[in-house]
């Protein structure tokens, strides 16, 4: 049961512009009518550039996130960060018309592509965001230029008991000081970024609809996917075991580049991700072939 009797979108809204401040200057937004809602996206970039649609982890991640990555991929791509539909951001669903397959999340990217007017694009996503990214890549192959997935959950591996037993406080009954307590201990204590941390807890009691969740993707399908793929996995990641989704992503696709980033963990990605992270990406996504 979710505390969204706490919940300030005063200051939810606060918290992101605060986090979107670190965007690069030219920062456009739009909104997309789809049959789930209106989706916002954060639109940076020459507008003659190919497009890269990047999708947040799950949580109060939103496109906000990357901001630390969003400078360097803007160079040569139009850069849309996307914030998910039913999920904290300033995306919106319509009455209770919202994903609850993956279908209706293919559907929902279909529809959002044609809206931002993107035929061909290149992909990318943090855990959850990955999935899905994952997801629509096997849905339409044709579409995807360039696939790349931070750390992502639930594709290759399952979850890490101890993960998901240190979770379960801050999913059942959020506060602020059990987000915090959750992200201290996945993150090694670390010091993440006070102005993402503040829009997690500002997040607390958001009226979020229930995600999306399913099995991972069939290793027949992920076999035949015929697009080139970047997986870059959180060195110090308590979600899952790093060596076991390399191991298993590079025995299910055929076309896949695999790199461990070290000491970073899951949920320090990608907004206190290593330097040069934005440059690994933007080699990756503008080779040839």
């Amino acid at each position: 049961m979710s505390a969204r009797g706490t919940y300030d979108a005063g200051r939810f809204q606060a918290a992101y512009d605060k986090v979107m401040d670190r965007w690069p200057a030219g920062r456009e937004t739009t909104t997309v009518s789809t049959p789930f809602g209106e989706t916002h996206v954060n639109v940076v970039g020459p507008p003659g550039a190919p497009p890269l649609v990047l999708l947040p982890g799950g949580g109060a991640a939103t496109s906000a996130s990357w901001y630390a990555q969003a400078g360097e991929l803007a160079r040569t791509h139009r850069l849309h960060a996307v914030d998910l539909i039913g999920a904290p951001g300033r995306s919106a669903p319509v009455g209770d018309r919202h994903p609850r397959t993956v279908a209706d999340l293919n559907g929902w990217l279909d529809a959002l592509l044609d809206g931002l007017g993107i035929g061909e694009t290149a992909l990318g996503g943090h855990s959850y965001g990955a999935w899905i990214a994952l997801h629509h890549a096997l849905h339409a192959p044709g579409r995807i230029r360039r696939l790349f997935l931070l750390d992502p959950t639930q594709c290759f591996a399952g979850f890490e008991a101890a993960y998901l037993l240190r979770a379960l406080p801050s999913l059942l009954r959020p506060t602020p000081r059990r987000v915090r307590a959750f992200l201290d201990w996945e993150t090694g204590a670390g010091t993440p970024d006070p102005d993402w941390l503040a829009l997690q807890e500002a997040a607390v009691g958001f009226p979020a609809r229930r995600p999306v969740t399913g099995p991972r993707p069939e290793a027949g399908r992920l076999r035949g996917l015929d697009v080139p793929v970047l997986l870059l996995l959180a060195g110090n990641s308590r979600t899952h075991d790093p060596s076991e989704v390399a191991t298993r992503a590079r025995a299910l696709l055929p076309r896949v580049e695999v790199a461990v980033l070290p000491d970073v963990s899951h949920h320090a990605l990608p907004q206190d991700a290593p330097p040069d992270l934005g440059r690994r990406l933007g080699a990756f996504l503008t080779a040839a072939g």
